[in-house]
C-alpha cells in the first residue's frame, strides 16, 4: 500500500493507493488549521479503512514548493513515519503532481501563488509528457510571456487568485495518475529528504538585503 500526502499549500491532498487503484483519499482546504488537524485527519483516513501505518509500504510526499509552513507539515508526517518503521520514500514537486493531474492537449501552466506579484509555475507539454520551463519562482509577467510563446493554445491550474484573462483550470489532483508516475521512482534516504522552497524565507531575504546595504 502507497501512502501520498501533499500540504504543500492550505490544502491537504492525501491518498492511500494498493493494487492499481485508490483505496481512499481527502481534498481539504484547511487554511490556517492545516498544522493542527492534518495530522489527525489521516489519521482518521486509515482508520475508516482499517489501516495502520505499519501497512505502508512505500510513501511519496510532496516536498515543495509552496507555502513554507504548509511544506514541512508533509514532509514532517512523511519523514516521521518513514524513519520510525523503516518505509521507503519518494519526493515529488507540487508543480509536477498539478501537471499530472490535468487532462489536456493543450501547454498547461500549474502555479502557486508565492506573494508579492510571483509565483512558483513551470510549463507542462501533456502530449510529450514532459517539461518545457522548469519550475521558478518567477513574476506573472515574465511567464506570461515564456506562455505566449508557445506554438499552442495554454490555460493555467491552481487554486490561488491570478490576475490574467486567461483560462484557469482548478486543481483536482488526479491520484491514480500522479502515484502510477512515480511510484517506481528510486527512494531517496529519509535523512537527505528536505523542503523544495525554491526561494528564501522572508527574513532570509531581508537578511541579505541588509547585508547587501551595507557599505565597506
Amino acid at each position: 500500500m502507497i501512502f501520498y500526502v501533499d500540504t504543500s499549500t492550505s490544502f491537504l491532498y492525501t491518498a492511500l493507493y494498493d493494487e492499481n487503484q485508490i483505496i481512499d483519499s481527502l481534498s481539504l482546504n484547511l487554511e490556517r488549521d492545516l498544522s493542527s488537524k492534518a495530522l489527525a485527519l489521516i489519521n482518521e483516513m486509515f482508520k475508516n479503512n482499517n489501516l495502520a501505518f505499519k501497512d505502508i509500504k512505500k510513501i511519496i510526499v510532496v516536498n515543495g514548493p509552496g507555502s513554507f509552513t504548509g511544506i514541512r507539515v508533509g514532509v514532517t508526517i512523511a519523514k516521521t513515519i518513514a524513519w520510525s518503521l523503516n518505509i521507503p520514500i519518494i519526493t515529488i514537486s507540487s508543480l509536477t503532481a498539478m501537471a499530472l493531474s490535468v487532462e489536456s492537449d493543450d501547454y498547461v501552466a500549474p502555479f502557486i501563488d508565492a506573494r508579492r506579484g510571483y509565483y512558483y509555475a513551470s510549463i507542462y507539454d501533456p502530449v510529450n509528457k514532459s517539461f518545457i520551463m522548469n519550475e521558478q519562482y518567477v513574476s506573472l509577467a515574465a511567464l506570461t510571456v515564456s506562455l505566449e510563446s508557445l506554438p499552442a493554445d495554454f490555460a493555467f491550474v491552481g487554486n490561488d487568485s491570478i490576475d490574467t484573462d486567461y483560462e484557469v483550470k482548478p486543481y483536482k489532483p488526479n491520484y491514480l495518475n500522479i502515484i502510477r508516475n512515480v511510484k517506481d521512482r528510486e527512494p531517496t534516504s529519509v535523512h537527505l529528504i528536505d523542503a523544495n522552497y525554491l526561494k528564501k524565507t522572508e527574513a532570509e531575504e531581508k537578511n541579505n538585503d541588509c547585508w547587501n546595504d551595507q557599505k565597506w
